[in-house]
Formats: C-alpha cells, structure tokens, sequence
C-alpha cells in the first residue's frame, strides 16, 4: 500500500512517503504545499494523510482537488484539523482556515448545493469529534459522534459552550 503522509513534519507515518516545506523535518519530498501540483502521478496513492495541515494551506477546495488527483479510486484520505471553537484553531498564527464538523460537504454526493466550487468528489466514511475531557466525561462527545442530528444541533447551538477540540476525518475518494 502506498501512502502519502502531506506535511508529514517530524513523526512521518511509518511507511509513508513524506512530503512538506520545511527541511527540518522528515520528510522524502520538499515541497510548498500551496505550490500545485505536488511533484506525484495521477493516481499513486492507496491512502493520503493530511494530519493538522489543511488549516494552513492557502486553498483548501485546491488542496483537497489535489489529494483526489493523488488517490487512486477509492483510495482513503485520513485529515484531522482542529474545531474552530477550540483554542488551538486561533493561538497559531499560521492556521488560515477554522473549521467546523461540515466543512467538506461540498466533496460529498450533494455538493451542498454548491457544485459549482469542484468536480473532485469525496465519499465520508467518518467524521469523529474530540470535545474537551470535561464534556466527554459527561457523554457529550459520545452523542456528537453516534447521531448526526445531534451534531448538527451541537455544531448549531451548543459548540460555543460545549466546545470541540479536534475533528478526524475518513474519506473515500470516487472517481
């Protein structure tokens, strides 16, 4: 399997093939991420892990055109990014993007009624919300990720007080 580790850093994904911008880390490729397209083949990749890196690029309906490029069918992009309710979305002054749990919709089957933005085409396998340990204890988090109707609700109302920390992501791409 053949695995794409996009702003890999320091602890690139073992077995991967790491591509990022900065040499100080491990990565095999030095590349911009805001520079398309990254230096691969139509189609190379089985899985592509975009690890807290999406809420720095310049582009994401760009970014997300190039991991769909990179995939092959069916191929699994694993992305995690921080909720934009959570400190850490605003303390780094590098984040360009704050994100919330539907943030990729337009990827999916509907567009979001938005079809215009891309052609590139994402089936959600997952979506897992991390809130902060106190509203996990209190089974909030379970909620949140076990009903999207609760999680819309919480997105709609509740995520100013019962905030989120981290969003992980499991997508397939359709070709």
């Amino acid at each position: 399997m053949r695995i794409l580790d996009v702003g890999c850093g320091v602890k690139k994904f073992p077995r991967a093939i790491g591509i990022d911008n900065n040499p100080a880390t491990h990565a095999d490729v030095l590349a911009d991420l805001d520079r398309l397209p990254y230096p691969f083949r139509d189609n190379s990749f089985d899985q592509i892990r975009v690890i807290h890196v999406i809420e720095h690029v310049s582009n994401v309906i760009k970014a997300m055109e190039e991991f769909h490029r990179l995939g092959r069918p069916g191929a699994r992009v694993i992305l995690a990014t921080p909720h934009y309710t959570d400190f850490s979305s605003f303390c780094d002054p590098t984040h360009k993007w704050h994100l919330n749990s539907f943030s990729f919709r337009y990827f999916g089957p509907d567009d979001a009624g938005f079809g215009y933005y891309t052609r590139a085409k994402f089936r959600e396998i997952s979506v897992k919300v991390k809130l902060l340990a106190f509203w996990r204890y209190l089974g909030f988090e379970f909620l949140v990720n076990r009903f999207p109707r609760f999680r819309r609700f919480w997105e709609y109302y509740l995520c100013y007080v019962v905030r989120g920390k981290v969003m992980e992501f499991e997508f397939e791409v359709v070709k």
